[in-house]
């Protein structure tokens, strides 16, 4: 289910035209994944860096067990990635998809939890 293998890689190739039934499958199941906030700040922590479990129950401030079932989760969803070192296993988030997605989406809401104000458009 990795939203990665959407289109054709040609940016402009599918520039306007309706998404397919497979991709707004895949889409909505890629928004439910991020639609829990453990979840989605997992991912954002592995936007800025490369974890393993243990650092990343500690940064995120939940348990290694339930960290662990995430990750699991969202990996097979191809939305993050894992490398082993030794007996460790590092995540990361390194589609750029999924990054620009994290980041869009904090970027519209403010720290306050409001929307954040659109950019000024050009020329004004």
């Amino acid at each position: 289910m990795s939203i990665g293998g959407m289109g054709t890689g040609d940016p402009d190739s599918d520039a306007g035209a309706d998404p397919t039934s497979a991709q707004v499958e895949v889409a909505a199941e890629t928004f439910r994944m991020l639609a829990s906030g453990t979840r989605l700040r997992l991912v954002w922590t592995l936007v800025n860096q490369e974890l393993d479990v243990s650092s990343l129950a500690e940064a995120i401030g939940a348990a290694v067990p339930t960290v662990s079932q995430h990750l699991a989760k969202m990996r097979l969803a191809g939305l993050i990635s894992s490398r082993r070192d030794g007996r460790r296993i590092f995540y990361t988030v390194d589609d750029p998809h999924v990054v620009s997605m994290v980041r869009e989406i904090f970027d519209h809401i403010a720290p306050d939890g409001s929307l954040a104000p659109d950019p000024p458009a050009n020329g004004s």
